[in-house]
């Protein structure tokens, strides 16, 4: 079997999927964490915890990782061949960061919630910055892994 038919097997394209997946955990994992600690900081856990009739700092973290990994998966299962190098993640990092700020704290959670969309406040500015360093790590830590397992 040649290299190019070997690459386009079933085989290749579960282990492709497989690693894209597993960038997106970890890159998920590690921007959700670094972006929770600063939630927690601000006091922002339990309005996450809300969207599930809870009041609770630690629903809160919990429910804002799964999120956090099921965004990973959005930027590294579609997009995974764009993050060839740090520089670029970084930026697509923050371009991702960027549009998930929007979906999120100003379109999706106010309209679960019952409260105004799109309001830009103090808040909302921590926010952007919280959903920057997400997006960033995200990326990060995606490139990171997905050369790793290309490596081997």
């Amino acid at each position: 079997m040649s290299a190019s038919s070997m690459a386009h097997s079933p085989h290749a394209s579960s282990r492709h999927l497989a690693r894209r997946l597993t960038a997106g955990v970890a890159g998920g994992i590690a921007g959700g964490l670094v972006f929770g600690l600063l939630m927690a900081m601000m006091g922002m856990l339990p309005m996450v915890a809300s969207m599930v009739g809870s009041d609770s700092a630690v629903v809160g973290f919990g429910i804002h990782l799964v999120i956090s990994v099921l965004i990973g998966w959005g930027l590294t299962v579609p997009f995974a061949r764009l993050l060839t190098g740090y520089g670029k993640a970084a930026l697509i990092g923050l371009a991702y960061g960027s549009l998930w700020w929007v979906l999120g704290p100003l379109l999706i959670m106010p309209a679960m919630l019952g409260m105004p969309v799109l309001m830009i406040d103090a808040g909302a500015l921590w926010s952007l910055l919280g959903h920057l360093i997400y997006g960033v790590t995200l990326a990060l830590v995606a490139v990171g892994v997905l050369r790793s397992a290309h490596e081997r």
